[in-house]
């Protein structure tokens, strides 16, 4: 009898002891837990016991404890490296990179994690670039407009201002009655006739410190730079035509002393070309600078004034200054430029360029600072992201308008960091060698050119950043009506295009041919396509057409307004009407791809779930313990806690 009973086995067999298969019967206190999910076998778990029967009832043969500790730590070592990819993959992971199609909640956590993403992305593009800018810079511009452009050179003649220099005589009388008093000659003294010191000499407006002397340039053409005539030989010998490179005179003439007098080349003055009203202009010419006391640079303008220094090759006269202020950390360079073209008179024009060079100096200045350098986090980030949707999608990727739209969005942004490194580099140099010579002219003219261009350019980043928005919230239905309406109509609107061009081309140039002598409108065919346009949106001068032909000026306008406003536009908006309806009408009968506030409901009742579940367990918990306590003293002792085992395990009893 006793020979029968097997021994209870070692805590070390225990486990292969009580299997069954090897006569013995299965752990009967294992039925206790089957009820229990919290108490099965994990999936892991699951796994190691499943492999057992193939390994058959034989323990494995032990190993060497450092092999034991050399292959755990490789597996250690492949989970952590596994678990990297898989973390580093979902950084850049998107809706074209894995396969989000069959998996619905999948494509729902990556549209919302590229939504969220982009969405910070493009706070801090919005940052940066309105902290680049302010309405500060409007009134700062107003303000040396007004000076240097709408103050009469005599006070009895309003209309002796900048705006109407007509000869060369008025191009002198401006320089030394506004021109040099708004640069020195007005805040030489104060309101109460006091002299300035020498710290507070040279602000315009006392704020605006001139950096620098002005600089007066002139380009003029060479005598023979056309062609006269035979029939006129005789009586005209000197012919000056436009500016060109190839007609520019480079000759000394006047005094031939001083650089007002001697040509210098655009690279000796380390200057840039122009583009004016007429043509095009070098960098080069002859240059006077002035002094810093108005005194000083009248009796300059007046040697030259004496001895022609204007005359009939005269093309074009500049006068650059650039000013800073402090108080606003701003510059502005200016530029005010009299083109002399060869038909005679004057055609003056202005430019007034406000731009921050120096970009760190306040807290908001540093804090966009910080913006930046996010944002070129962003920049690299997103540019990993599309090197790995070309790598997936190889010719396939350039199909996508979207991803034409985020290289051409990436390449902007590097673009504008290089420039803005440049910049930086760039204004401190000027500073130095400003700092160094101050009465010599320090030319900003390229370096803000250069700048405005920098913010044109973030600014049409910035825009197309908000209209790739539409990309990550094309899941609603609602926020599609757009591209599908243009998408559906496109064949139509391409040939209604090639048919309206034809009609719109056509009064272009009939316009430029029969007003261009008389009306400014239609001074030339570019000109006439934007005034054409100007029509449609109900901008034109009908009075001018008239007085230009009482005839043709009205039979034109009525025709054009009659074909372009009333036939060709209204079958632009019933092409778009109808498409539209067509496409409203599919779409409410089409579900969303999916819906964003299922989404979170379902998240919210699974939490909600998880926490009930966990409540009812802990209550069973409490329940247990409150049964298994037999003598009621809140402490349960071994004595107890067999008895409550053997009560769950035994059977009832009849």
């Amino acid at each position: 009898m006793s020979s029968s009973i097997k021994p209870r086995p070692l805590s070390a067999e225990s486990r292969v002891a009580w299997e069954p298969g090897d006569g013995g019967t299965a752990n009967p206190a294992a039925a206790r837990f089957d009820d229990d999910d919290d108490l099965v076998p994990s999936e892991m778990e699951s796994e190691l016991y499943n492999k057992k029967p193939q390994l058959g009832l034989a323990l494995p043969q032990a190993k060497p404890g450092g092999q034991l500790q050399s292959a755990a730590a490789a597996k250690k070592k492949d989970d952590c490296w596994t678990s990297f990819r898989k973390g580093v993959r979902s950084l850049w992971a998107t809706r074209q990179t894995e396969a989000t199609k069959d998996n619905r909640e999948l494509h729902i956590k990556t549209t919302l994690r590229e939504l969220i993403t982009y969405c910070v992305f493009l706070i801090i593009l919005c940052i940066l670039t309105f902290g680049m800018t302010s309405s500060t810079m409007y009134y700062y511009t107003n303000v040396l407009n007004t000076l240097f452009i709408n103050t009469p050179g005599d006070t009895s003649n309003q209309g002796s201002t900048f705006m109407g220099i007509n000869l060369q005589s008025d191009w002198f009388d401006y320089v030394n009655n506004v021109l040099i008093a708004g640069l020195f000659g007005n805040w030489e003294q104060w309101y109460n006739d006091r002299n300035m010191t020498d710290e507070d000499f040279g602000y315009i407006y006392y704020e605006n410190k001139i950096l620098g002397v002005p600089r007066i340039r002139q380009l003029r053409v060479r005598n023979d730079s056309c062609i006269i005539p035979d029939d006129f030989k005789d009586q005209i010998k000197l012919c000056y035509g436009q500016y060109s490179e190839g007609n520019e005179d480079k000759l000394s003439f006047g005094l031939r002393n001083g650089s007002a007098w001697v040509y210098q080349t655009e690279k000796e003055l380390k200057g840039s070309s122009y583009w004016g009203m007429v043509s095009t202009y070098g960098g080069g010419g002859f240059v006077l600078d002035l002094m810093m006391h108005s005194a000083d640079s009248m009796a300059l303008i007046s040697v030259l004034k004496q001895n022609l220094w204007l005359d009939r090759g005269t093309r074009a006269v500049f006068a650059d200054f650039t000013v800073y202020n402090a108080n606003i950390n701003l510059f502005c360079v200016i530029k005010l430029v009299t083109e002399y073209p060869a038909t005679g008179g004057a055609i003056p024009s202005f430019s007034f360029r406000t731009v921050k060079l120096i970009r760190y100096v306040s807290a908001m200045d540093f804090f966009v600072m910080a913006c930046e350098c996010f944002f070129c986090l962003f920049i690299v980030y997103y540019c990993v992201e599309e090197i790995l949707e070309i790598r997936r999608l190889r010719l396939a990727y350039l199909k996508e308008f979207w991803n034409i739209l985020d290289l051409i969005v990436i390449a902007i942004s590097i673009c504008c960091i290089v420039f803005n490194i440049y910049r930086t580099v760039a204004v401190n140099s000027k500073l130095e060698t400003l700092l160094a010579n101050p009465d010599v002219f320090c030319d900003f003219d390229s370096l803000s050119y250069w700048q405005v261009v920098f913010n044109s350019a973030l600014a049409i980043m910035v825009f197309f950043a908000w209209i790739k928005i539409f990309k990550y919230i094309s899941f609603n239905k609602t926020m599609t009506q757009l591209s599908t309406t243009l998408g559906a109509c496109s064949k139509d609107l391409a040939g209604f295009a090639v048919m309206f061009f034809i009609v719109f081309l056509a009064f272009a140039q009939l316009g430029y041919l029969i007003f261009g002598t008389q009306v400014a409108d239609f001074s030339s065919f570019e000109t006439s396509i934007f005034t054409l346009f100007r029509i449609i949106l109900g901008d034109f001068n009908f009075q001018a057409l008239q007085q230009a032909n009482r005839i043709l000026g009205p039979a034109y306008f009525i025709l054009y307004v009659f074909f372009v406003f009333f036939v060709l536009l209204n079958m632009f908006l019933a092409i778009i009407n109808d498409t539209y309806s067509e496409v409203k009408a599919d779409l409410a009968n089409q579900k969303n791809e999916f819906e964003m506030g299922d989404y979170f409901r379902q998240g919210y009742h699974k939490v909600m779930d998880k926490l009930n579940l966990r409540r009812n367990k802990i209550i069973e918990i409490q329940r247990a313990i409150q049964s298994a306590d037999a003598n009621g003293d809140r402490v349960i002792d071994f004595e107890e806690w067999r008895h409550d085992l053997k009560m769950q395990v035994a059977p009832p009893s009849d």
